[in-house]
């Protein structure tokens, strides 16, 4: 006859077994995030430094709240406080042109030339530099130096040559601006609007990103996965075929966007996504977003909830950047003050809790 396996029936050792298995699940299932405080030597736990809040703008609109994204408390805290990196008084102001008007023909979301001109000029007398799409990622992901006044420019659609010469060559030669042009993969394109914008980006001077694949799309949790596919996956196979490259932007078209098109971006490792929502600007590991409708403001879908905020980018339109300088070098002071206050009370904290896995502070 065959012996039944015997297990444990004490329940203290039944306990164990189970309390065992759990912490090894623990372990292997998450890696590194947990973080356990050391034991006095009267066998109790000492709580753990204290964090503070994540700092508040009083010059932005309080719907828009910061949402923060990198997950571990200590990697940020190494990023944000590394001396090699941006200082807390980085801002980045996204500006998004989707048409500058050089007639006098009234043409719907669009800056004249000369509003265009006294943006720029403004821009870069209260000392804002113009960074490109590299350095934007680097800056949002670990916080790489970037200007502490710093300017994206996109400018969406497809355009010719001639357009970028006239408008934009003057900054590039003389300031070094370049411009990230959300480009729309559209099938049947003239050969010699593409020969045009791939001398463009040769040079440097434009950095072609994804905007979809047909003109007029817009996506949202109701569009279907087959749309949503043609559009994300069309603008990253056009700008293979046409410019030998694979995009990390998707400017989303006609700034519409949702849980799905986002989940859908993501899969196909898109890095940073750009709505037609103003909110403020950006630093790092800090995205002013809204969880909510706004009445007030009925024309910005609530972006919160989506819960991915490099996905759900803010941006500012010329008209709305040339109003809010001033704003955007306030919030650069205004955050770097409060980081600076509570900056011995974050190290404290590193010191602490995160020096044994993450080394000193560099």
């Amino acid at each position: 006859m065959n012996k039944k396996a015997k297990f444990p029936q004490h329940p203290i050792s039944l306990f164990s077994v189970i309390l065992i298995g759990v912490l090894l699940f623990i372990s292997c299932r998450f890696p590194g995030t947990v973080e356990v405080p050391e034991k006095s030597e009267g066998g109790e736990t000492e709580p753990l430094p204290p964090l503070p809040p994540i700092y508040r703008s009083s010059f932005l609109n309080p719907l828009d709240t910061p949402h923060t994204y990198i997950e571990y408390p200590c990697r940020n805290l190494k990023n944000k406080w590394n001396s090699t990196n941006a200082g807390p008084d980085t801002v980045v102001m996204v500006i998004l042109i989707k048409n500058i008007n050089r007639g006098t023909a009234e043409i719907p979301e669009s800056i004249s030339v000369g509003d265009f001109k006294r943006l720029m000029e403004q821009l870069h007398m209260q000392g804002f530099k113009a960074i490109n799409t590299k350095e934007l990622q680097a800056f949002l992901e670990r916080n790489n130096f970037i200007p502490p006044r710093s300017v994206y420019l996109i400018q969406t659609g497809n355009h010719e040559g001639e357009y970028y010469e006239n408008i934009f060559r003057d900054y590039y030669e003389n300031w070094g601006w370049s411009i990230t042009n959300g480009w729309v993969s559209e099938p049947g394109l003239p050969e010699l609007l593409i020969r045009e914008n791939i001398d463009l980006e040769f040079t440097g001077f434009l950095d072609h990103q994804a905007q979809g694949a047909y003109p007029g799309t817009i996506l949202t949790d109701d569009t279907s996965k087959a749309v949503i596919a043609r559009e994300l996956q069309g603008s990253i196979d056009g700008l293979a075929k046409d410019f030998g490259k694979s995009p990390v932007v998707i400017v989303w078209p006609d700034g519409g966007f949702g849980h799905r098109p986002v989940g859908a971006a993501r899969q196909l490792r898109f890095k940073m996504g750009f709505t037609s929502n103003t909110r403020g600007p950006i630093r790092y590991n800090w995205i002013p977003l809204a969880g909510d409708f706004d009445p007030k403001r009925p024309d910005l879908l609530p972006e919160g909830g989506i819960n991915d905020p490099l996905m759900t980018l803010p941006v500012y339109s010329p008209q709305q950047a040339l109003d809010d300088i001033d704003v955007i070098r306030a919030v650069g002071k205004e955050a770097a003050a409060y980081e600076q206050a509570n900056k011995e009370m974050e190290l404290a904290y590193y010191n602490s809790v995160c020096v044994q896995d993450y080394g000193q502070m560099p």
